[in-house]
């Protein structure tokens, strides 16, 4: 057995003993949240971004099973001001320059023109990692009677972790369709699915979420 096989195992047995991944409920109400599927992280001309062609169609094939069931869609970007992107208000911006590009009205801020988004679907604007931190989401869910988040998104280890953490913290149990979400690196893609899977969400494959809502939209 090689290092890492028995480092893998060790890692899940130490997880296992303190009683972490256990399953979250799924609800009968749920919503897609899309983090920040927008050119700057899905297109690798941008230097914050990456080839996400395979994420933005497993995304899109996601949206295509909610609507069916009625369950509500909703998209995030990232998008600055030019005095945020330019000055020091926004701490975040001094640990993650190349985050600096993303200004209102930019190409890189505009979501991923393949995405399948209609007009009834909401669009959230953010400043920090987290698709509810300064934001509505919290109480558009709410007040939608959403009882369940199936994450999509980028990047794993930034965004798209940021927002499982918070969801659970506002009471939403989190799904994350595996070929749905993304990264600019494999390691930390693996590792931060790792994480969300053992504390704050279900990581499950595409087939299980298409099926989950099929489920919604029988039983209707």
């Amino acid at each position: 057995m090689s290092g890492e096989a028995r480092y893998g195992q060790e890692t899940e047995r130490t997880y296992q003993r303190a009683g972490f991944g256990a399953s979250v409920r799924r609800g009968g109400r749920p919503a897609v949240l899309v983090v920040d599927l927008t050119r700057g992280f899905t297109e690798a001309a941008f230097p914050t971004g990456a080839d996400l062609t395979d994420v933005v169609e497993a995304t899109g094939e996601l949206i295509a099973a909610a609507r069916p069931a009625g369950v509500p869609v909703v998209f995030t970007t990232i998008a600055y001001t030019p005095a945020e992107a330019t000055g020091s208000a926004v701490t975040w911006l001094d640990k993650v320059p190349g985050m600096r590009s993303m200004v209102e009205g930019s190409e890189g801020v505009a979501l991923d023109p393949r995405l399948p988004r209609t007009p009834e679907d909401h669009l959230i604007v953010k400043k920090g990692a987290s698709a509810f931190f300064g934001t509505s989401l919290a109480a558009l869910l709410t007040g939608a009677g959403c009882d369940t988040l199936l994450v999509c998104g980028a990047t794993t280890s930034g965004c798209v972790r940021a927002t499982a953490v918070d969801a659970v913290q506002c009471g939403f149990p989190v799904l994350v369709p595996r070929e749905c979400v993304g990264d600019r690196a494999q390691g930390p893609h693996e590792a931060n699915l790792f994480d969300i899977h053992a504390k704050y969400g279900d990581v499950i494959v595409l087939k299980d979420a298409v099926s989950y809502l099929d489920g919604l939209r029988r039983t209707s």
